[in-house]
Formats: C-alpha cells, sequence, structure tokens
C-alpha cells in the first residue's frame, strides 16, 4: 500500500473527530439563533394590541414548531455528546493495545516506545532499524522482527473485531517505513517502502496466522506504507530515523451515524425556516 493511503486513513479519524468537535459548535450556533427568534417572536407580540384568531393560531403554530426545534436541538446534543463518548472509548482501547504490545515486547527485551496520541509503535534504533541505503533485515534485526511477530500474533486477535469492545476494533495495522535525511526522495521512497514490505514478509513468514486476521469489513489487517524522511524524529540521530513504525487505526463503524447527524441537522434547518415563516406571518412582514 502506497504512502497516500496511510495519509488518506489517518486523515480520515482525524476528519472524524473534527466533525464531532466542529457539531458542538454548530449546536451553540443553532441555539443562538434559536434565541434571537424567540426574542423577536415575544417582542412582536407585545407589540400586538389586537390579536384575531388567524394570529392566534399562527402564534400557537408559531410556538409549536419552536418546541420542535427545542426538542431537536436536545437530540442533536445527545447525538453528537455520544458520538464523543464512542471516539473517546476507541482512543482507550487503542492506548490499551499499544501498551499491551509494549509491555511484551519489552518483557522480550526490545526497548520500544509509544505515542497514544497518534496510534503509533515506534521500533526505533534499539529495536528494528537498517543500514545506510539498505532495505534487507541484517541478522539481528531480523530476529528481533521475529519476536515482534510472536506479541503481534499473541495480542492482535483480542483487539479483531471483538463483540467485547463496543467502541472499537482494529481497522488496520500500517507498517510503516523510513529513512534518514540523507540521499534524495527519488531514492528514499522507494528505499522506505522496501522496509516495510521486507517486514512485512518477515512477520507473516514467521507468523502466517496474521493474515488470517480481518478487520469489520472482512479485508486483512496488516498493510505496508513507505514515508521517506517526511517523519523525523526530533532530537534522534540517523540510525534512528532508519526504522519501521506501526500505526495502528482503529474501526468505529461511525459512518451511518454520521449520516444520522447529518439528516438531523437537515430537518432541524427545515424547522427553523418554518419558525422564521411563522413569525414574519405575526409580524406582518
Amino acid at each position: 500500500m502506497s504512502d497516500m493511503t496511510s495519509v488518506l486513513v489517518d486523515g480520515h479519524v482525524e476528519e472524524e473527530e473534527n466533525y464531532f468537535i466542529s457539531m458542538t459548535d454548530m449546536m451553540v450556533g443553532v441555539l443562538f439563533i434559536f434565541i434571537i427568534l424567540l426574542m423577536v417572536f415575544a417582542a412582536n407580540f407585545r407589540q400586538q394590541t389586537q390579536t384575531s384568531e388567524e394570529q392566534i393560531k399562527q402564534l400557537k403554530q408559531a410556538a409549536e414548531v419552536a418546541r420542535q426545534v427545542t426538542s431537536r436541538v436536545g437530540e442533536l446534543r445527545d447525538r453528537v455528546t455520544s458520538e464523543i463518548r464512542v471516539l473517546n472509548e476507541s482512543d482507550e482501547v487503542r492506548t490499551k493495545l499499544l501498551v499491551d504490545i509494549r509491555d511484551a515486547l519489552r518483557s522480550k527485551g526490545l526497548n520500544v516506545t509509544i505515542d497514544a496520541e497518534s496510534g503509533v509503535v515506534r521500533l526505533g534504533e534499539n529495536a528494528i532499524n537498517f543500514g545506510l541505503g539498505r532495505a534487507e533485515l541484517n541478522a539481528t534485526a531480523g530476529q528481533r522482527v521475529d519476536t515482534l511477530a510472536a506479541v503481534l500474533a499473541q495480542v492482535l486477535p483480542n483487539y479483531t473485531s471483538r463483540s467485547d469492545v463496543q467502541a472499537a476494533s482494529l481497522e488496520t495495522m500500517f507498517i510503516e517505513g523510513h529513512t534518514d535525511a540523507a540521499g534524495n526522495d527519488e531514492d528514499n521512497w522507494p528505499l522506505s517502502t522496501a522496509r516495510a514490505v521486507n517486514t512485512f514478509r518477515r512477520l507473516v513468514s514467521r507468523e502466517p496466522m496474521l493474515r488470517t486476521l480481518r478487520n469489520d469489513q472482512g479485508t486483512e489487517i496488516l498493510s505496508v506504507a513507505g514515508y521517506s524522511s517526511t517523519r523525523q524524529i526530533k532530537g534522534v540521530a540517523d540510525d534512528g530515523q532508519r526504522r519501521i513504525d506501526l500505526r495502528f487505526v482503529m474501526s468505529t463503524n461511525s459512518m451511518e451515524r454520521l449520516r444520522d447527524v447529518l439528516r438531523l441537522t437537515e430537518n432541524m434547518d427545515e424547522q427553523l425556516q418554518n419558525l422564521r415563516t411563522q413569525l414574519d406571518k405575526v409580524s406582518g412582514n
């Protein structure tokens, strides 16, 4: 899989998280508009010295629309709150996955680090790295990949389409290859990808069952990506940049819920339009 695929998947997850954050801002805006409309409604009502039956009817209709809008705003708030909770639970599941892998590797003598925010297990120079301009795994690196394969075979099934994890299961584990800043992109892009591919081949050769792991869509969990030197680690020497990272993307199955939220906001917009129409009739505009 290309680097672009990895970027798109990571971007999709971040986009979903940002979507629900922006939904909260949108609710505040809707409530603000709603309050202004009610203030106009009250002012127009006070200005009426005589109220006809038709005006009373229109006022009742406007009041009913206002009640419906209030109800929809409450539904939207509850839905967004629920989605934020799902995303938080997904992050918690992923963090536990990272910690399980890190602790298992450390118990076998491999010192790795994790980045819970980005969902990465970093296999630096103390775990798996490569010679300058080389994509092949040397004897030491090969043995460490074998250790990694055993740990992944032990841990990953616990996070793959599990019925007891309601928030999320594992969507993809990207095996990401990296290079240092030496050379040029023309050489480093294929070099970083080759490092990821060679690591993948060694993993599944050691533990073939890794290729049987499937996500909720029925596709394989393991994938590869190359990043050239675009993701350098600050303060790390060149040896540490020539590395493999494992990036974990969780599946929250939120697409249909996103559509539900969108339909709800569209319905709210229609009701707000109806409220404006009723208020215009009452005020004689």
